[in-house]
């Protein structure tokens, strides 16, 4: 799901990483890294907006990608 994007926000506490997908994507160690939880599942809240998937919760992504 997150390599079909064209942009991958992670999430985590108060940071989030904004990934380019398409122009410089990371390697699949540090994508897994930010979107896998500890339990080996997708992390949770995820959404996939158009081409744009956000992973855990982050109040400026997510109102950046909404009021976009």
């Amino acid at each position: 799901m997150a390599r079909a994007a064209h942009r991958v926000l992670v999430a985590r506490g108060k940071k989030f990483v904004d990934y380019d997908m398409k122009n410089n994507a990371p390697d699949d160690d540090v994508l897994a890294k930010g979107i896998v939880g500890p339990s080996g599942n997708l992390r949770a809240p995820t959404l996939r907006i158009g081409k744009t998937l956000i992973v855990g919760f982050h109040h400026e992504a997510y109102s950046a990608v909404l009021e976009s």
